[in-house]
């Protein structure tokens, strides 16, 4: 197999050759077909997120084809198209896990981050956490379902049913859930760094009913406002575009310290909220759902090998939509 591998945070991957892996007890070995290139990669590489297995291979959006399985899986998944998110693994018995809440487990797995991920031509995954695909479906467009879209939709669960819907990091999450939220009928707010024009034109592209700079104030109150975007300068700014008794979600796994600010922006039953990891749960609702409202990923196609280049795209903000590395 090859693979892009971190060998200390805060430096390039290296391209390796190695034996292809073989799957233990409960795993299977895909090829990989796709894997997309997400923020949180970026926060693990350059050590925002601390204490990565190392050495590793990053990569938690991930699209391949079952070609090994360990003991206890049934061989009737080989062949099958699978995706494989950032929450590899769970313990299955503390009380996070027992009650339902397996995204918050006491001892978790995640892809990419505690156990070698997608930036390779092969992996091995825990079968109970690959969730089968469409076969006939584009792999490409596949891989940012598994992160960008389904943390995008439990965000979009915690911001409730409100009609007007406020998100400020228009990037590989926003791009699809301001898709799911149209289809829904509720009309999006984009927020972008100031002066990006080009990000703007996206998001109306996709139907936003007004895109602006994230120093703006909305024509409107929101209902809700969800912060894809790592700043925490974004929460009292997103507290004072929000309506009385409306919520905000912070939807990143990392973010810079939110300042102080007057408790007035909160009063008046605002709410503070985050989401952390997905649970299966999250994957069984969220593809359904994203095949009915014809969700179509914007993706820029890489080789393996460009993976720094992917990674640089994404921290300089040179990329609408997905990067999607192909083996």
């Amino acid at each position: 197999m090859k693979a892009m591998v971190l060998g200390r945070v805060g430096t390039p991957l290296k391209l390796v050759i190695k034996p292809d892996p073989m799957p233990g007890p409960g795993d299977i070995g895909l090829k990989v077909e796709a894997c997309a290139v997400c923020r949180t990669d970026l926060h693990v590489v350059d050590g925002d997120l601390r204490h990565p297995k190392l050495p590793l291979i990053p990569g938690h959006e991930i699209v391949g084809i079952v070609e090994a399985v360990g003991r206890d899986v049934a061989r009737s998944r080989i062949g099958r198209r699978v995706g494989v998110p950032w929450l590899g693994h769970t313990c299955g018995q503390c009380p996070y896990c027992i009650g339902g809440s397996e995204n918050l487990c006491d001892q978790p797995e995640f892809t990419g981050y505690t156990r070698d991920g997608g930036f390779a031509s092969h992996v091995i995954v825990d079968a109970q956490f690959a969730f089968d695909l469409d076969p006939d479906a584009n792999p490409v467009s596949l891989a940012p379902l598994l992160c960008a879209g389904l943390i995008g939709w439990r965000c979009l669960k915690k911001a409730g049913g409100g009609k007007r819907l406020g998100i400020y990091g228009f990037g590989a999450a926003a791009h699809i859930i301001a898709q799911i939220a149209i289809w829904q009928a509720r009309e999006v707010f984009a927020f972008t760094r100031a002066g990006d024009e080009q990000a703007q034109e996206f998001a109306r592209s996709l139907g936003a009913f007004w895109a602006g700079g994230s120093d703006e104030l909305p024509p409107k109150p929101l209902d809700a406002a969800i912060i894809f975007a790592p700043v925490g300068d974004l929460v009292p700014r997103a507290f004072g575009a929000v309506r009385k008794g409306g919520r905000v979600v912070c939807g990143g796994i990392y973010m810079s310290d939110i300042p102080a600010m007057a408790y007035e922006l909160l009063w008046e039953e605002r709410e503070l909220v985050s989401v952390a990891n997905l649970t299966r749960r999250d994957a069984q609702e969220f593809f359904p759902i994203a095949k009915r409202a014809q969700v179509l990923t914007h993706t820029k196609v890489c080789p393996l090998e460009q993976a720094n280049q992917a990674l640089d795209d994404l921290r300089q903000g040179r990329l609408s939509g997905a990067a999607v590395l192909v083996p």
